[in-house]
């Protein structure tokens, strides 16, 4: 008796335990807590987090998924519109102050940055404006761009097969000189910016659009934040993190050289063709001037001139140089 008793327990054991194996399966899946966050997190060192290959602007605009179109219109709505904002944290930029080296490094800096926020974003509010100026900056930090702010701002303008990163650089819109009260909210808004003032909600955002417009590239980078007319990504994963953003501004702002039409791809056959042309074609030769009808003043010669009573340092006083911003000069 007492044996069949020890069969009959091992044997409600051994069936309890199987009625109960579905059920210690289901617990997980009705846990209230992720697996993911049950789990301990993963962390990365910052030598991690700076060991990664920094993206070419080049690839990151060409390289879209296959068969990703660029819309416009209802379906570039439609298609911006499936893409949601990111829910991941959104760490700002750090405050950093963008010094030039010299006077004119330092004009030129704000000229270039005020210009991307007038001719971008002259429309939008502040928010909208100072968006745009904190992309500018995001990238003249980041390794993918130049270290310059108007290296990043004319970046490609004058690229074989176009490749413009802010296109009124190269669309025409420069024709038109800025003026009036929106210019001078572009030239404080982008002093601010280069003085360390950050703008914090589209954090380390390197790229945007207009919602009227669906890039190839959009669904590629982490959408952070819409503002206005314009959509805002960062880079995904180690290269938009904040370990990324670590190049020093060189402070040696780079003479900008816009082109005033847009930069198609260049047919080589017809380039070939032009040049051949042109040099077969006879060469101008700029005649000599006539000779002056003023009488020489016989007391001197180039040999005896008189000798200035002006300072060398102040001998070129009242021209402009020759590389001076247009914005200050209004040439």
């Amino acid at each position: 008796m007492g044996v069949h008793i020890t069969k009959l327990i091992r044997r409600s054991r051994g069936s309890l335990l199987s009625a109960w194996a579905p059920l210690a399966l289901l617990i997980p899946i009705a846990s209230c807590v992720p697996a993911s966050v049950a789990s301990p997190p993963v962390t990365l060192t910052r030598a991690e987090i700076e060991a990664f290959t920094a993206p070419s602007p080049l690839a990151m605009t060409n390289n879209a998924a296959p068969g990703t179109p660029f819309l416009v219109g209802t379906e570039a709505a439609i298609a911006n519109a499936a893409i949601p904002v990111s829910s991941g944290p959104l760490p700002a930029a750090n405050a950093y102050v963008f010094t030039g080296r010299t006077p004119l490094d330092r004009m030129r800096s704000e000229d270039c940055l005020a210009q991307a926020v007038y001719y971008e974003a002259r429309s939008e509010s502040e928010d909208g404006q100072r968006a745009v100026a904190q992309v500018v900056l995001n990238r003249v930090r980041h390794p993918a761009w130049p270290n310059s702010v108007c290296g990043v701002v004319y970046q490609g303008a004058l690229r074989p097969g176009g490749g413009c990163q802010f296109t009124f650089t190269c669309d025409g819109s420069l024709a038109i000189r800025p003026y009036g009260v929106a210019w001078t909210e572009a030239q404080r808004i982008a002093a601010e910016a280069l003085g360390g003032r950050t703008y914090a909600p589209i954090g380390l955002s390197t790229h945007y659009h207009t919602n009227a417009v669906f890039p190839a590239w959009a669904p590629q980078l982490v959408k952070t934040a819409t503002i206005g007319a314009h959509i805002f990504y960062r880079l995904p994963g180690l290269s938009g993190a904040p370990g990324a953003f670590s190049n020093a501004y060189a402070g040696i702002e780079p003479f900008p050289r816009p082109t005033m039409t847009l930069v198609a791809s260049r047919d080589s056959a017809l380039v070939s063709a032009t040049a051949a042309a042109a040099s077969a074609a006879p060469r101008f030769v700029m005649p000599a001037p006539p000779p002056s009808d003023i009488p020489q003043d016989a007391r001197w010669a180039p040999t005896n001139l008189p000798e200035s009573g002006i300072r060398e340092e102040h001998a070129q006083s009242g021209q402009w140089r020759e590389d001076a911003p247009a914005a200050v000069t209004g040439r």
